[in-house]
């Protein structure tokens, strides 16, 4: 697999839309999206649902979800008691989220980063003894809507604890969706000189600015292959001001296609998804191929 799409549509798609879907609609859509060859799929949160109520079925979603040999599906945590409830769901990753930026942290999170990062190491370790796989994600890694700049030093060195706790892979987030082409390639070469050959890296990008594209193309670039995207392009952070869509799966995967990269996904299949999605959320989807077709 050239390129490895995490598809997250399910959790940070859903999250931020007005209408919560039933449990029965949130599998449906994964289930449709096996069908169009994803294999890594960001299933549900185990954030409180009084902060996240869409995402409030995490369990009965995971009871629900399709069994099938070579899909992993994943769940965002922020603290040990989502942990828990993540290992009694069967997830096969465990996703723990550390904002970057003090004032993100402290809104989103209610404590400083040195404290969410040392409870996310907790968890990470608990996580990895029982044989999950392991991604720290650094949420505001590219600016904050409340601290603004996010210092590409504190960024690594964020990364740096994530890889000496022996974690497997580390996702730098746009939350806010501000970055540049150039901070991605900053970030992916100060990051790599400071990890070595430690745990993988991936991408998180919103579209916000209309950069989260020609972001992909800059980690792609740089060999980055593990790139998150959203079905239709829908999702955002609903914890920060005008933070919306995600980059779309369906554009991602016809841009990396055209390229020569390989994602196992299947365009026409993704574009029945976002039909899909349309029709439960009521509204069209962001995502630019549905509209325009594949080519040629």
């Amino acid at each position: 697999m050239d390129v490895t799409i995490v598809e997250v549509s399910p959790r940070d798609g859903l999250q931020n839309e007005a209408r919560i879907l039933p449990t029965d609609a949130k599998i449906e859509l994964v289930r449709r999206l096996i069908e169009a060859g994803a294999r890594r799929i960001e299933a549900v949160s185990f954030a409180h649902p009084r902060l996240v109520p869409t995402m409030a079925d995490a369990e009965a979603v995971m009871e629900g979800v399709p069994r099938v040999e070579g899909v992993s599906y994943a769940g965002l945590i922020l603290n040990q008691r989502g942990l828990q409830r993540a290992l009694a769901t069967g997830v096969d990753e465990v996703n723990v989220v550390v904002c970057a930026s003090e004032a993100f942290s402290r809104r989103n999170q209610n404590c400083s980063t040195d404290e969410a990062m040392a409870a996310a190491l907790e968890v990470i370790d608990e996580a990895r003894s029982r044989g999950l796989f392991t991604t720290l994600t650094l949420a505001t890694a590219f600016g904050c809507p409340f601290d603004g700049e996010v210092s590409l030093d504190r960024v690594v060195e964020l990364a740096g604890n994530g890889a000496a706790a022996g974690v497997h892979e580390l996702a730098l987030a746009d939350t806010i969706g501000v970055g540049t082409p150039n901070q991605v390639r900053e970030l992916s070469q100060q990051i790599r000189s400071a990890v070595g050959d430690g745990p993988g890296l991936r991408f998180h990008f919103h579209n916000t600015r209309n950069t989260g594209f020609a972001n992909a193309f800059a980690a792609l670039l740089e060999g980055v292959r593990v790139l998150d995207s959203s079905v239709g392009g829908i999702g955002g952070c609903p914890f920060a001001p005008a933070a919306t869509g995600n980059i779309a799966t369906d554009d991602l995967v016809y841009m990396a296609e055209r390229m020569g990269l390989h994602t196992g996904l299947d365009l026409t299949a993704l574009m029945g998804v976002s039909a899909f999605l349309t029709d439960q959320l009521g509204h069209e989807v962001p995502a630019l191929l549905p509209r325009a077709g594949a080519f040629p």
